[in-house]
């Protein structure tokens, strides 16, 4: 495994244990370079499960990228990584139960949204302002109404 730090790979496991109802393992890394320590998660890859783009493109999935998207709408928000990471595992289980080879990225997107919106309503609409590409005010407004009633917008 390589160092995040200084690109080393001489390393020795500190720590592991299961995460993710069992579907994980985390290893605490010790860098014998650097020093430093680092985690890292090791997951069964069953298949490569595609997403299929607006354009037709696809790209394999990445939980990793549903991580990061979270954490760009949750910034400065009373969110803490580890719920963070819970969430995404939680869309990714999902995904994986109900999809085998493609997925549309509008369904992850909108997966990601429900999920958002269970979490914080801010960081809900922090994502769909971008997912949903709003073009001025009453795009905002919009996707408020349902949020301010109780029910969200499907």
């Amino acid at each position: 495994m390589q160092c995040p730090h200084c690109a080393a790979d001489d390393d020795r496991v500190v720590d592991s244990r299961s995460c993710e109802d069992g579907r994980a393992i985390r290893r605490r890394r010790y860098c014998n370079q650097c020093e430093k320590r680092f985690t890292t998660y090791e997951r069964v890859v069953q298949f490569m499960l595609q997403v299929k783009k607006k354009d037709n493109t696809r790209e394999p999935f990445e939980r990793e990228k549903i991580e990061q998207g979270l954490a760009r709408a949750c910034w400065k928000r009373p969110v803490s990584a580890e719920q963070i990471r819970q969430v995404a595992a939680c869309i990714e289980r999902d995904i994986l139960s109900d999809y085998e080879t493609e997925i549309p990225s509008s369904v992850v997107g909108h997966i990601v949204m429900q999920e958002l919106a269970k979490l914080d309503q801010v960081a809900y609409v922090r994502f769909a302002s971008v997912y949903r590409e709003f073009k001025d005010v009453e795009d905002f407004v919009a996707e408020l109404a349902p949020l301010r009633s109780g029910e969200l917008a499907e």
